[in-house]
């Protein structure tokens, strides 16, 4: 899972990015240890149908989340140089141009761009409009949040995203459950650990890249070796910080029944 792929981003984008040397470094480890990558959406069908969409021997899901302008300048060379398909997950509220709320951490994709990372074996993906933390939301907002996405994506592209990904990789089986419900086939969330069929198409797990991410770190994660050492301080504050979503989640439902 990347963000930004940047020399220099924004403050607010810098702990979500990687720098483009370290980028192409990476791409490198993957092609000279024989990973294949491929789209969210094939992953997804080939689970679903491995007789009628195999998987390559060493399938890799290379992903960006947001939308940064810097996927199309820094990303998108390297991956075309290397053949590597990848999906991007947009939140089309942060896009530039006319569905633009002004809330994007740093020079964010228009749609031209989006248009040629599509055309250069990207999937898009939703991400929701604003990118909010969709457990949070009242069922109209959630579903507002994640229509209004898809409705964006299908009127400038032509074509209806099928994958997701949870903003902040939050989500419940209310979330999960209108994700489903507003057309999207697969997403994924976080949860630094590798994806496995088993963890079903609407919770599919990846593996954060770090800016501090090494090439010998980024080789031991996509083998799937020490990947619970390497995350096991990020483990420790998502559970402490899902009992307090949770808690939030209790006190509104609490309001609303009171009032």
């Amino acid at each position: 899972m990347y963000h930004s792929v940047d020399e220099a981003p924004s403050r607010a984008a810098r702990g979500l990015s990687v720098a483009p040397v370290a980028f192409a470094e990476q791409m490198g480890v993957l092609a000279d240890r024989g990973f294949e990558p491929v789209t969210t959406a094939r992953l997804a069908a080939a689970w679903r149908a491995p007789a009628r969409v195999p998987l390559p021997r060493r399938p890799v899901l290379i992903t960006f989340d947001d939308g940064y302008e810097s996927v199309h300048r820094h990303a998108l060379p390297v991956l075309a140089r290397h053949g590597f398909a990848s999906t991007l997950f947009v939140s089309t509220g942060w896009l530039r141009g006319p569905y633009d709320t002004g809330g994007g951490l740093d020079t964010m994709l228009d749609w031209d761009q989006v248009r040629r990372l599509a055309a250069g074996q990207v999937e898009i993906g939703g991400h929701s409009h604003t990118h909010p933390q969709l457990d949070q939301l009242a069922d109209a907002t959630l579903d507002f949040e994640l229509r209004h996405c898809a409705e964006i994506i299908a009127a400038e592209l032509g074509t209806r995203p099928v994958s997701f990904a949870y903003p902040y990789g939050y989500s419940d089986r209310r979330v999960r459950a209108a994700v489903r419900a507003a057309g999207f086939a697969q997403s994924l969330a976080v949860g630094n650990g590798l994806a496995r069929r088993r963890q079903g198409p609407y919770a599919l797990q990846r593996i954060t890249v770090r800016r501090a991410t090494g090439t010998e770190e980024f080789g031991r994660l996509v083998e799937g070796h020490a990947i619970g050492r390497a995350f096991a301080g990020d483990r420790a504050l998502t559970k402490a910080y899902a009992l307090v979503r949770r808690a939030r989640q209790i006190r509104r439902k609490a309001i609303g029944t009171r009032v």
